[in-house]
C-alpha cells in the first residue's frame, strides 16, 4: 500500500464509540495496530525519502554536467595548465558576471 492509498482510505476521527466501549484488551490490541500502521507508514515515507534523495542528486548531476558542456573554454584551460588567476569556483560560477576591481576594493 502506498501513501496515495493510505490518503483515500484514511479516517480523520477515531472510532470513538468502539474506544469507548472496549475492553482493555480490545484497547491494547487497538493500540498495537496504530503503532504497527505507524512503523509501516514510517518505513514508507523513508523509502520514498531516499529515492526523491536519489532522483534529485541524479537531476543535479545531469545540471552540472550541462553547464559544464555549455562553458569548455574552462575546462580547457584548466586541462593544459593555463590558469590566468582562475580558482576553482571559476569552473562553477562562470555564468556569473564578475565584480569589477573597484566595486572590491570599495570598503
Amino acid at each position: 500500500m502506498f501513501l496515495s492509498e493510505v490518503s483515500l482510505n484514511y479516517k480523520t476521527q477515531p472510532p470513538w464509540e468502539f474506544l469507548l466501549s472496549a475492553s482493555s484488551n480490545s484497547l491494547q490490541s487497538y493500540e498495537l495496530s496504530r503503532l504497527n500502521h505507524a512503523a509501516n507508514l514510517r518505513k514508507e515515507i523513508t523509502q520514498l525519502l531516499d529515492s526523491w534523495l536519489e532522483e534529485n542528486t541524479s537531476a543535479l548531476l545531469a545540471r552540472l554536467l550541462m553547464r559544464q558542456r555549455e562553458h569548455p573554454v574552462a575546462q580547457g584551460a584548466a586541462a593544459n595548465g593555463d590558469r590566468s588567476g582562475k580558482t576553482v569556483s571559476d569552473n562553477f560560477f562562470t555564468d556569473q558576471p564578475a565584480a569589477s576591481p573597484a566595486i572590491r576594493d570599495r570598503k
